[in-house]
């Protein structure tokens, strides 16, 4: 593993925990709508699948259906218009940035979040000026499980496949890990769902907390 040159993350539930402003914004949907708050711990296994998924799940709608790009449009306005009053870096990440830096490993972002909210977090926590790559869902036109994205990241940074590790907490990250030639490290602390399979997905390592991560330098 001495050999890596770089990482590439996910950017919900694997760089930052974004779960408290999904959920603000996705309950004033849901009163709005005459609908129940929804709960952290169920809506916490919708995230690592996007909007599109949290949509899908946590309304019941059908993504084929008239109202869903509606509804959809109307959770991204309000989860916009709150986009990083809560949302941090995990707890221990900034210590793994940090040490990437230091050791002049580039890393960056390959995220299936749209360029649009992606880049507002980003620069609302200010640390849009640090990724050497950022690929997002609409980036281009086609996003994880997808390789494609991975592999346009690694040719931002100047990275061969097999020298980048890449961190996500969904099956759809390690499946367009494997399939880029990346190699593969599922962040166990994320928003994984509660009747998922992890330490069955194809990846290298599994790791409890983002400082796990410097083992495999």
């Amino acid at each position: 593993m001495s050999q890596i040159q770089g990482v590439l993350f996910d950017l919900d539930g694997t760089l930052l925990d974004t779960i408290d402003d999904l959920l603000f914004a996705f309950n004033r949907l849901r009163t709005e709508l005459e609908l129940p708050a929804i709960a952290k711990t169920q809506f916490r296994s919708y995230i690592s699948y996007g909007a599109r998924a949290m949509v899908e799940k946590g309304l019941g709608v059908d993504g084929e259906s008239h109202s869903f790009q509606q509804l959809k449009e109307r959770f991204l306005t309000f989860y916009e218009q709150e986009i990083a009053q809560y949302t941090r870096l995990f707890p221990q990440m900034e210590n793994v940035l940090q040490t990437l830096e230091a050791t002049t490993i580039p890393w960056g972002i390959v995220t299936n979040k749209h360029t649009k909210q992606t880049h507002q977090l980003l620069k609302q926590l200010q640390i849009d000026h640090r990724p050497k790559a950022i690929v997002c869902g609409d980036t281009l036109a086609k996003a994880k499980p997808h390789p494609e994205p991975i592999l346009h990241a690694l040719s931002q940074m100047k990275v061969k496949p097999e020298h980048c590790l890449y961190v996500g907490d969904a099956l759809t990250d390690a499946l367009a890990s494997q399939a880029a030639g990346t190699r593969t490290v599922v962040a166990l602390y994320g928003y994984i769902e509660e009747n998922d399979h992890p330490l069955s997905w194809p990846a290298e390592g599994f790791i409890k907390e983002p400082l796990d991560l410097l083992k495999w330098l």
